[in-house]
């Protein structure tokens, strides 16, 4: 038995060694631009917070009467007694809001791409993957049994490739981000829909953070384009944009239909709270509603990659509300945090294996709700311990 705690000691010392131990950080209050931790107030640029709504009045009065009247829990999963009126209203809002036939909500987005991607596809199929999507993605087929295709990261040759080496296989599933979560840039999604239907491929988007961010009605970053019509399975998150938990799958009602009795993490999991989903119906009126939350975010976003492209750093190809600053190192990078936290900035150090090796960056984040001369206080420092760390 004692052998079991040592080897879980020494892996332990060996991520101390590597600048890769991680550590829960508790915050005090409730999410916002300013937070508090460790007894310090923190300008937050670490949260997916992306238009400021987690603290609505309006989800939070939705949430309160929802327990008031529902409970604090589904009781069960939602194919057995866990599913209230409630639910099935804010399905029909969620399907209304992304303009398809029907919609299914997931407990995350974690179990809600492992529930997709297992349910449709298996042995015999072939799974196409952009090379640097979200870890749910990579889980959902490393489960799902089917082969795996990677291509590199938004290489539109190289897709192009894994599409024809894919010949022969019984079905093709290409699954990729739309805004990537740690590298803030955007899926070439025309092209990639151009590739899919030459070769007779099915689209899986992931719009965790895309979805209230881009597009006219905040409906992604396939309505930004033009090219929802033509993207199969469209699946989101509800933690980040619209503040509140859970995710949804977006489509033909055959695909939800499908999914309601195939994906495996929705039918064996207690619904979600009826708070939650009360909170997530408010959330959808707000991001159609108060338009000029997804202006102000990528209007400040722009900014703040503008000046800090302008000072050297290298922000990858980031084009959204999400501005990694590369460092490389982990130590480098895990010093730069620090300092910014002890000038009262929050920017958490992002390490293998969330990126590559060698790869570790800051994870710099805009709320459409922080003020212009917040950021650029931010940045000023952002500039100032960049140039003492000699990162630029």
């Amino acid at each position: 038995m004692e052998k079991f705690y040592t080897d879980l000691a020494q892996e332990l010392e060996k991520l101390h060694e590597q600048h890769l131990f991680r550590e829960l950080k508790s915050v005090t209050g409730a999410p916002a631009e300013w937070v508090e931790m460790k007894g310090k107030r923190l300008l937050n640029l670490s949260s997916n917070n992306y238009l400021g709504i987690a603290g609505h009045p309006m989800l939070k009065t939705a949430a309160i009467q929802a327990v008031q009247q529902l409970g604090c829990s589904a009781t069960a999963a939602r194919l057995i007694v866990g599913n209230y009126e409630l639910y099935d209203q804010v399905e029909k809002d969620l399907a209304q809001f992304k303009n398809t036939e029907a919609a299914l909500m997931f407990n995350s987005g974690y179990s809600a791409n492992v529930g997709i991607i297992t349910a449709l596809a298996g042995r015999g199929d072939i799974i196409i993957s952009d090379k640097t999507n979200h870890a749910s993605i990579i889980d959902g087929i490393r489960l799902s049994g089917a082969e795996l295709l990677l291509y590199k990261h938004a290489d539109m040759a190289d897709l192009e490739r894994c599409l024809k080496k894919a010949e022969g296989y019984r079905s093709k599933l290409i699954v990729t981000d739309s805004v990537f979560s740690m590298d803030g840039d955007l899926a070439p999604l025309p092209k990639i829909i151009e590739l899919k239907e030459k070769y007779g491929a099915v689209l899986m988007i992931d719009e965790a953070h895309g979805s209230g961010i881009f597009g006219e009605n905040g409906r992604g970053l396939a309505e930004f384009y033009g090219v929802s019509d033509r993207v199969e399975i469209n699946m989101g998150t509800l933690g980040k944009a619209f503040g509140c938990s859970g995710a949804y799958v977006a489509g033909r009602q055959v695909l939800i239909d499908y999914l309601r009795n195939k994906a495996r993490s929705f039918i064996f999991t207690t619904g979600l709270p009826p708070a939650v989903v009360a909170s997530v119906q408010a959330a959808i009126q707000i991001v159609q509603q108060e338009n000029w939350r997804r202006k102000e975010v990528l209007t400040k976003a722009a900014w703040v990659r503008d000046e800090l492209v302008k000072a050297g750093f290298n922000l990858l190809n980031s084009e959204s509300q999400i501005i990694p600053i590369l460092v490389g190192d982990n130590a480098a990078t895990l010093e730069f945090s620090s300092r910014l936290f002890d000038v009262n900035i929050l920017v958490m150090a992002i390490r293998p294996p969330t990126v590559p090796l060698n790869a570790a960056r800051l994870r710099l984040t805009v709320m459409a709700t922080h003020s212009n001369e917040e950021l650029a206080w931010a940045v000023k420092y952002l500039k100032h311990i960049g140039q003492e760390l000699a990162i630029i």
